[in-house]
């Protein structure tokens, strides 16, 4: 969406229609469209969750019943905890989100960046393989997780730069693929180490 010119693009984290807190399944596709929306150009929870309220009055607005709690807490403590990780690093890039989102509006510069946006050399970063992940920016790989119960993933590195682990701190070199764990509290995010 950023390389069409929408660099605003985001999403209703855990969709608006639907989902049980206190399903297991859906609390593990909320965390990792928690973890994601992190590293969205727009961080933004938001829908309407099961089981639905019983319905107040029969006339105008009383007619629309309410959905069930949707805030982070509504998800258990193990939940809440993950989401407060990730809200706490979304804070700690605020300065740069802001430097990203100047650069959207003055010269058109996605916030979302394919790897091919920013690693035009490396023609690994063209290959279908490599639209998984993305650039949030010119300096962090994001590497969602998409499928239910992954805990592991095959990753690309971009040639011509070392990647730094977010978590754990590993140094990379880039051009290869490695093996990452995605713990459902993790979702690996590698940092540019010349940024």
């Amino acid at each position: 969406m950023g390389i069409a010119g929408i660099p605003w693009w985001t999403t209703d984290i855990g969709g608006f229609h639907g989902g049980d807190p206190n399903n297991p399944d859906f609390r593990e596709l909320f965390v990792r469209w928690f973890q994601w929306g992190t590293f969205c150009p727009v961080m933004r929870l938001h829908g309407d969750r099961e089981p639905r309220q019983p319905q107040h009055g029969i006339t105008g607005g009383a007619t629309c019943r309410s959905g069930a709690d949707n805030e982070v807490w509504s998800y258990g403590p193990e939940v809440y905890e993950i989401c407060k990780k990730y809200m706490e690093l979304r804070q700690s890039m605020r300065q740069y989100t802001q430097k990203l989102m100047k650069a959207a509006h003055e010269k058109g510069s996605p916030v979302m960046r394919t790897l091919f946006y920013e690693f035009p050399q490396d023609k690994r970063t063209w290959e279908r393989d490599t639209y998984q992940t993305y650039m949030y920016g010119d300096k962090y790989l994001c590497c969602p997780v998409l499928a239910p119960g992954q805990r592991q993933m095959t990753v690309y590195l971009p040639s011509g730069v070392q990647w730094k682990s977010l978590t754990g701190g590993t140094t990379h070199d880039g051009g290869k693929e490695i093996q990452v764990d995605c713990a459902l509290d993790v979702m690996p995010v590698f940092i540019r180490t010349d940024r």
